[in-house]
């Protein structure tokens, strides 16, 4: 098939690097550690975030980004959405002019509010027809076991949107396409946050109902944002909207829902951090995606609710008291 890169060996890209390669992919893994990259050509195993799964023989990784962009035919890049800048900056020449990147990430940039395709075609200076979002419910554990599942990967390019299809299409996984990359990356940012939502109730103890209408609301809080910023409607009710909330919200395997639980059990936010060994994107895209719904007049109170327990200015077990009385947003029928 095609030798293609992935930077970043944490459980999702690792996980993303395996379907490529069961697609008959030849995998270049981008480690920032030494020991990782080791690990994963001798023994081929991820242990400190993919325990029991066995890895490709076509899948090798190296601590150099040189390395492991050596002939890449595509790349793939899943880092933390606060790091990418500085990554993309390291690549500096590396890129190529007609190779597509494709964003794995599930995060918008703190200090400039950009979605990563964007910031991909700024600091990478990469253009628009050659960058892909791939979003959906896809939790990486799961996928690594090989569990039937499926994405979307999105770009203004059909073409290049087709080719990353194909190319990470196998016996398990399943890749769609669409032309709609402002909502399916917004989806996949917003699900978090809905997400740490849930998860905060749950921590505090509450039901099904409860977690229930949070989804629900939290939904139309995501369509609504999406929307105003020129989303289709269909895709927030496709994979990388509807699909990727209930898989995010309802599995304790998503690090946004036990980021929520943490936080509803009564850690402080940066206890939280402290205990998670991976990204939870929701918990840094809370303010900047507040400060966008806000330049558009959009009422998103469960995610301004979410930004007031992370500040500890609300208590977690009044969150869902509030939400299940808010009446502000879409009316129900």
């Amino acid at each position: 098939m095609a030798t293609v890169a992935v930077l970043g060996a944490g459980a999702w890209g690792t996980t993303f690097a395996k379907v490529l390669a069961d697609a008959g992919n030849s995998v270049q893994v981008w480690a920032r550690r030494e020991e990782i990259a080791r690990e994963i050509n001798e023994t081929h195993r991820n242990t400190k975030y993919l325990q029991r799964v066995n890895l490709p023989l076509n899948l090798t990784a190296s601590s150099s980004l040189a390395v492991s962009l050596a002939g890449a035919e595509a790349i793939f890049l899943s880092v933390p959405s606060q790091s990418l800048r500085g990554i993309l900056e390291e690549l500096d020449g590396l890129l190529g002019d007609d190779v597509p990147v494709v964003s794995l990430m599930k995060g918008v940039e703190r200090a400039t509010g950009l979605r990563m395709s964007e910031v991909i075609a700024e600091a990478g200076r990469v253009s628009t027809d050659r960058i892909a979002v791939l979003s959906g419910p896809n939790l990486a554990l799961e996928m690594a076991k090989e569990e039937p599942s499926a994405s979307v990967v999105s770009s203004e390019s059909q073409e290049v949107a087709a080719a990353i299809a194909s190319m990470s299409t196998n016996h398990y996984f399943t890749t769609l396409t669409n032309n709609d990359v402002i909502g399916t990356e917004f989806g996949g940012v917003l699900k978090n946050l809905i997400a740490v939502a849930v998860g905060i109730a749950d921590g505090v103890g509450y039901g099904d109902n409860t977690k229930a209408s949070i989804i629900t609301r939290g939904l139309a809080e995501l369509a609504a944002f999406a929307a105003a910023y020129g989303a289709k409607q269909e895709t927030m009710w496709g994979l990388a909207g509807l699909g990727d909330l209930i898989a995010t919200c309802e599995s304790p395997l998503s690090r946004n829902n036990t980021a929520g639980r943490l936080l509803g059990q009564g850690y402080s936010y940066d206890m939280v951090i402290r205990q998670m060994d991976q990204t939870a994107e929701g918990l840094s895209s809370v303010d900047p995606i507040l400060t966008l719904a806000a330049a558009k007049k959009v009422s998103m109170p469960i995610v301004t609710q979410v930004q007031q327990v992370l500040r500890g200015t609300l208590d977690p077990r009044e969150l869902a008291p509030h939400l299940a009385t808010d009446t502000s947003g879409p009316v129900e029928e």
